[in-house]
């Protein structure tokens, strides 16, 4: 039966329009929000000092969210943590999760704000393979088939996944393309140190060692829980390459990689480097 009073709310409620929310589902998000911070296990008042809220307030949302089961406080210790419900939608998130569905959909901006090409790969069985390649303003000399595979060395997806895969994961790859290359192939030194210079700079950053005239930046995004990333990469023409331009490109690489990450649910933004 509908009263009266619920008539007049259901109107009110429609006459505020899809903005209109509830305001103690958003407290109880930022109740878990500050759990999340935590790491770990958090007494009721670290909970309420990361929330910015009472303890007292906070306690109650503790009780709501434990009852259902999104929350359960250690008998032994006191501290809260999540609870099994949380494991199940965070598991159930991410088996729905379509990562390079995800990643795609931040690619046209990048573009946009870049004017140059952006392409997207994936680990393969032979090496990252390109799964998207989206044209820039500026014509480049080379024509992208997509579900080509990248080289490790010479190109800047390559260098991506040379510097964060397990060596178990690449030498037989990298052995052969050193056999490959002959006596223009690097040094096992000069490896070493292409590897650490992607991690230290947070992107890898070629000039025509693939195609002559193209000059590609990549950064790698990881998916919340994963250990093999996705490569996100901006190619252009080398004569546009100078410092200025690549500095630029370079930031709005890692801002989109930055924003990926987030919406994959990982923390801290992309790996590989600090975002400005």
């Amino acid at each position: 039966m509908t009263t009266s009073a619920d008539s007049d709310s259901t109107a009110d409620a429609e006459r505020a329009g899809p903005r209109q929310g509830i305001q103690s589902v958003e407290l109880a998000m930022t109740v878990i929000e500050a759990l999340e911070s935590g790491l770990g296990p958090m007494s009721l008042t670290q909970i309420a000092n990361a929330s910015g809220m009472a303890a007292s307030k906070v306690h109650r949302y503790l009780v709501s969210l434990g009852r259902a089961g999104l929350v359960v406080q250690s008998h032994r210790s006191g501290l809260y943590d999540f609870g099994p419900a949380m494991r199940r939608l965070g598991i159930e998130s991410l088996r729905r999760m379509d990562e390079v569905g995800v990643a795609s959909e931040h690619l046209p901006d990048l573009r946009d704000r870049t004017g140059h090409a952006v392409n997207l790969a994936v680990w393969g069985d032979h090496g990252p393979v390109l799964v998207r390649w989206d044209y820039g303003a500026h014509a480049l000399p080379i024509t992208i088939r997509v579900g080509a595979t990248m080289p490790l060395l010479t190109s800047a997806i390559g260098r991506v996944y040379l510097a964060h895969l397990p060596a178990t994961m690449i030498t037989s790859i990298v052995e052969t393309e050193l056999e490959t290359l002959g006596t223009n192939a690097p040094s096992k030194s000069d490896v070493a140190r292409l590897r650490a210079t992607v991690l230290e700079q947070g992107v890898a950053t070629i000039s025509g060692e693939v195609i002559p005239g193209v000059m590609s930046v990549a950064a790698p995004v990881f998916p919340a829980g994963q250990s093999i990333p996705l490569a996100v990469a901006v190619a252009l023409p080398s004569s546009l390459g100078d410092a200025a331009t690549v500095a630029e490109v370079t930031l709005e690489l890692l801002r989109t990689t930055k924003a990926i990450s987030e919406d994959y649910g990982s923390v801290g933004g992309a790996a590989g480097g600090p975002v400005a």
